[in-house]
């Protein structure tokens, strides 16, 4: 292994993550367990973790060479990466190209809608007063993001759109949604953190629309480990 694994520095609801010899390196391990409702539903998901692991490696090798900086640096096995270690920068970013979920209930929109152009929302990335929606104007006040990182942030969202939107069609998935997370790096540049997953996006069959995301654990709709595997298969083979 190319950095020693030492201790344990967080544990998320589906991820875990150890310092490395490296200080600029961590090590993240993906779990099965699996949240809906800001925590009140926990369970797990066959596999899950592997599923999450490998598809967002991927992913964000492809986004890497569309011009995307990343977190990512070598995966080790099934279930554990080696990424840049970043400061999250503490805004979720969601971009919506089809009304679905809080969307819906929010706005009244009818799930299934497709917008004349892909909306982008923040949130504030706070547990404990359950991610608030908020504008640019809150980031700046709150001294959350300078208004030079919010731009940055916004442009790599609207690209990374573009380019999961076509990898996920030659796959027959439309990507109805996604949440983003960036990091800082020492030096103050903005790269793409987290993960990129059924857990992280709405995955609708292009042809059934059939869901094939965390949807199906949050509905209580059955078939989430058979959906998350078939992701997988269709994008990675």
């Amino acid at each position: 292994m190319k950095y020693e694994v030492k201790k344990q520095m967080y544990e998320g609801k589906a991820k875990q993550v150890f310092a490395t010899s490296d200080p600029s390196i961590v090590m993240v391990h993906y779990k099965d367990d699996a949240t809906a409702g800001d925590g009140e539903k926990k369970g797990t998901i066959r596999d899950k973790g592997i599923v999450n692991n490998k598809l967002s490696n991927a992913l964000m090798q492809k986004l890497e060479k569309e011009g995307i900086p990343t977190h990512y640096v070598e995966e080790i096995n099934d279930r554990d990466t080696f990424v840049k270690k970043v400061e999250i920068v503490p805004l979720e970013v969601i971009i919506r190209n089809v009304a679905a979920g809080h969307f819906s209930l929010r706005m009244g929109v009818p799930e299934g809608t497709p917008f004349k152009t892909p909306i982008l929302e923040f949130s504030y990335k706070n547990d404990d007063l359950h991610d608030p929606f908020i504008n640019h104007y809150y980031a700046l006040a709150l001294d959350l993001a300078t208004q030079k990182e919010i731009d940055t942030i916004t442009k790599y969202s609207f690209k990374i759109n573009e380019i999961l939107k076509k990898i996920l069609l030659d796959a027959n998935i439309r990507l109805i949604d996604f949440k983003l997370e960036f990091g800082r790096l020492p030096d103050g540049t903005i790269i793409l953190a987290d993960e990129i997953s059924p857990d992280t996006c709405r995955f609708w069959d292009a042809t059934t629309g059939a869901h094939l995301d965390k949807d199906l654990f949050r509905r209580d709709m059955g078939g989430e480990a058979d959906a998350y595997q078939e992701v997988m298969k269709r994008l990675l083979g």
